[in-house]
């Protein structure tokens, strides 16, 4: 059973493609889906109940990269934050929110950490993380997606800078990320984390 959130009005859960499958049982209500473009709709959804559904489909990238590439843009942002907007509008105790991407790592700590940002909008930025942390131990939030969202709730550069934070967190613990991140051209998480 995945871990509750201790902050969220609702239940939420972060996963990867591969591990979809061991929540159909779990009462999910909604579901954003972060998808590679050219990727399947994952065939584990067939096993869900009913339930609302936003896919998204970009690469898991922070700058553009090459023309094949897809960035996650402004448009994919509001999609997100209209979809965690109707979240509220339905009894919390029947919510259940899983938001996954294809390793459950970046884009999807990312997009949760700013459905909590918005659900929670007085809470400080560096507890939201904590607490994205806390429910997925390996997440390493997308700085572009975090920065888009940053701007459209109007978060004057808090989030983005406490995504510093899960950054230093992870290299302390893994080191070897330092050229992994970088080689994938993601060095300005590296120079975040090292701010």
């Amino acid at each position: 059973m995945p871990p509750v959130s201790m902050l969220a009005p609702f239940r939420i859960t972060i996963c990867g493609i591969e591990e979809l499958a061991g929540h159909c049982d779990g009462n999910v209500s909604h579901i954003i889906s972060i998808l590679d473009p050219e990727w399947p709709v994952p065939e584990a959804f067939g096993a869900f109940g009913e339930h609302a559904r936003l896919e998204l489909r970009f690469h898991d990238i922070i700058d553009k990269q090459d023309a094949d590439m897809i960035a996650p843009r402004h448009e994919h942002v509001a999609a997100l934050l209209s979809f965690g907007c109707r979240l509220l509008e339905e009894p919390q105790a029947d919510v259940h929110l899983l938001v996954h991407c294809h390793a459950g790592v970046s884009r999807s700590t990312a997009s949760m950490a700013l459905i909590l940002a918005q659900t929670l909008p007085d809470l400080a930025a560096g507890r939201i993380f904590e607490e994205v942390l806390r429910i997925r131990p390996q997440a390493w939030p997308n700085l572009r997606i975090l920065e888009l969202g940053d701007t459209q709730l109007n978060r004057r550069g808090e989030l983005v800078a406490a995504a510093a934070g899960i950054y230093r967190t992870q290299l302390h613990r893994r080191q070897y990320l330092v050229e992994q991140m970088r080689s994938g051209g993601r060095g300005r998480e590296i120079e975040a984390a090292a701010s």
